[in-house]
């Protein structure tokens, strides 16, 4: 499987490529600085300088060319203000989905996050309300293809030691979940496509990750 990922360069993108590079697939990351093109390579993964804020779409797609699949997990990351939460968070999910159709990749998983089924409440800060603003509006603008796509939202992101075990279902509650072992869902949601139209929230749980994907297939 050839996995294009948005990104990159993050802490789950590039745990994800490690994973997938390791069981046998190939991995590609868009990145938009080339000085972390080496990072990627340590990772095993193809880096690829696009900046997804700037490409057009008819280069984004030819960097697609040949994908099974594409993720967005990308993010304009601490210290990014409002208006990038939209150019990024929503936009680059945006442009990645029409280059995804262009390039006839089917397969797309958004890497989104708890609590944007609701309104910010009054006296939210700005920058928050418009990162769950934009992530609420990639969502909505995916839900509207004809593409495979599954949402995944997982909860606090911490880099303690993967259990392997979670709890992913549609309202899986508040909690919290290791990068390494979002990434591992991630690559198993990759690889089912009865998961596809799911919204499914992601925090530490019971469940091995093999069983709790099939559950959420069904």
């Amino acid at each position: 499987m050839r996995v294009v990922i948005a990104g990159g360069h993050g802490k789950i993108a590039l745990l994800l490529q490690r994973h997938l590079v390791g069981r046998g697939d190939t991995a590609v990351g868009l990145i938009r600085n080339p000085e972390q093109t080496a990072t990627l390579r340590a990772a095993g993964a193809t880096p690829v300088v696009c900046d997804l804020e700037h490409t057009p779409l008819e280069q984004v797609a030819g960097h697609l060319d040949g994908a099974d699949a594409v993720v967005f997990a990308a993010g304009a990351g601490p210290g990014s203000g409002a208006a990038r939460k939209d150019t990024v968070d929503r936009a680059a999910a945006v442009l990645l989905a029409d280059a995804a159709t262009r390039a006839g990749v089917h397969r797309y998983l958004l890497v989104s996050s708890m609590g944007v089924d609701t309104p910010p409440a009054p006296g939210t800060d700005d920058v928050w309300a418009a990162y769950l603003r934009a992530k609420r509006a990639a969502e909505d603008d995916l839900r509207g293809r004809d593409l495979a796509w599954t949402v995944l939202r997982p909860g606090r992101l911490t880099d303690d030691p993967p259990t392997g075990r979670v709890t992913l279902t549609p309202h899986a509650g508040r909690g919290a979940i290791s990068r390494t072992d979002v990434a591992h869902v991630l690559a198993a949601l990759l690889d089912e496509p009865g998961t596809t139209g799911a919204t499914l929230e992601l925090v530490d749980g019971p469940t091995p990750i093999a069983e709790a994907v099939r559950a959420a297939a069904s």
